[in-house]
């Protein structure tokens, strides 16, 4: 590398050509090697996952995995979980900024009055089967708000187009999510109220019935709102990248999130605090505890919830989850909870056993957040539905980020094809 200049010298065809790669920094993280002049040698990079290929540039989000460091907007994740609710982080992520007062009361106001849906909308949920998955659910009618919303689709141009998609995402996910878990239980759909805040509303429309209004507990709505702030927004995860993938190609916002939320059903990304509750029910006593972390040793159980892809140390996002795992069961009287003990029984080992601190298989996110869900009277099967609901904001940013930029093309990875080489046709009654 040239330092004084900034430079990558690459060498190539036994050295016979050269060609000098820009590096870029940024304000904080690694230093990346610009390639886009690559494609001038004929050559591309083989980087299946893209573990090692900045993707995109943004403002929005910063992980430091090696340190255990998340950031929206700058603001570490500790700081904003403890201290703000969700629709103020909403606005950071979209805004850039922390809002003042008259913006926060502005911003709470217009999301929710935007919190109903359309009637020819809910009427969608009858074409499902009653065991529908949620996420199969939340796809589908996530995808046709698109036909629903015709206002104000001149994205590229117009940042108050965006904004009003925006609002809108924001603003009848949950409702929408709530829906799912409704019509699965043979149970009427519940209008908004819009006299709750964001978690809370969620919760009504969730758990109230037209005879008896359901009055969320404060603390249960405010790990919720935890909850919610928490999984908001992750960087270039698989789900983000399909928003900015899909969004390349000038899809309309509502088609966009659909991708992500179909991407995010995916066991290995969303799925993971639904496979810690399976795994807490596969062990099913505090005694099959030791058993099964020697199996987990021996490589024949596979221990969910613990260490991340990311996060080398630990996840951030874990200790606040913890404390408030514990602030919901002592509300709720469950602190004897026969998973909830497995759970620790697990944790304590994984946090004493030089197997698992050696490897850094550290508690993440996951295995807490099941946890409290379960306790707030959440069905597994929604886990995945409220993990989109919360990432909706973070999806909504980075697709207003990319499409605000005036030099963003058409997202198109290259590949390294291994298959056949030119061969001619040959007739059906003659091959062998």
């Amino acid at each position: 590398m040239d330092e004084k200049n900034r430079t990558v010298n690459l060498s190539y065809n036994e050295g016979q050509n050269t060609i000098d790669l820009p590096v870029l920094e940024g304000t904080l993280g690694p230093d990346v090697v610009d390639i886009r002049n690559l494609a001038k040698t004929g050559m591309f990079t083989f980087d299946p996952g893209y573990l090692a290929t900045a993707s995109c540039e943004s403002k929005i989000t910063f992980i430091d995995g090696d340190l255990g460091l998340l950031y929206y907007r700058g603001y570490p994740i500790e700081e904003l979980a403890e201290d703000a609710d969700y629709l103020e982080t909403c606005y950071l992520l979209i805004y850039g900024e922390l809002p003042t007062r008259e913006q926060k009361d502005e911003f709470v106001r217009i999301v929710t009055h935007h919190t109903m849906i359309h009637e020819q909308l809910a009427a969608f949920f009858k074409g499902f089967r009653r065991d529908s998955h949620p996420m199969a659910m939340m796809v589908g009618v996530t995808g046709a708000m698109s036909a629903f919303y015709q206002d104000s689709m001149d994205y590229s141009s117009k940042a108050n187009d965006r904004m009003v998609a925006a609002y809108r995402l924001i603003s009848k996910l949950p409702t929408i999510a709530a829906m799912c878990y409704r019509y699965t239980n043979g149970l009427p759909f519940m209008y908004p109220r819009n006299d709750l805040s964001y978690s809370a509303n969620f919760m009504h429309m969730m758990f109230s019935t037209p005879c008896e209004t359901y009055e969320p507990n404060p603390v249960l709505v405010k790990a919720l709102d935890r909850i919610l702030i928490l999984h908001a927004d992750h960087e270039q995860n698989a789900s983000t990248s399909t928003v900015r993938l899909a969004g390349s190609s000038g899809a309309n916002p509502f088609a966009c999130v659909a991708a992500g939320i179909a991407c995010l059903w995916g066991p290995a990304h969303g799925g993971a605090n639904e496979a810690v509750l399976k795994m807490l029910d596969e062990i099913g006593d505090v005694a099959h505890v030791p058993a099964f972390m020697d199996g987990v040793k021996n490589k024949t159980h596979k221990l969910m919830g613990f260490g991340h892809r990311v996060y080398k140390n630990m996840d951030p996002r874990a200790s606040i989850m913890r404390r408030t795992c514990y602030e919901v069961l002592g509300e709720l009287g469950l602190q004897d909870d026969p998973k909830f003990k497995l759970a620790m029984a697990l944790e304590k080992i994984a946090l004493e056993d030089p197997y698992f601190i050696e490897r850094k298989l550290y508690p993440n996110v996951d295995f807490y957040s099941g946890i409290v869900l379960s306790a707030l009277g959440i069905p597994v099967s929604m886990f995945t539905a409220i993990f989109a609901m919360a990432r909706t904001v973070g999806w909504i940013s980075h697709w207003n980020e990319m499409i605000s930029d005036p030099n963003q093309k058409i997202g198109r990875p290259r590949q390294l094809y291994t298959g056949a080489q030119r061969r001619d046709y040959v007739p059906i009654d003659v091959r062998k």
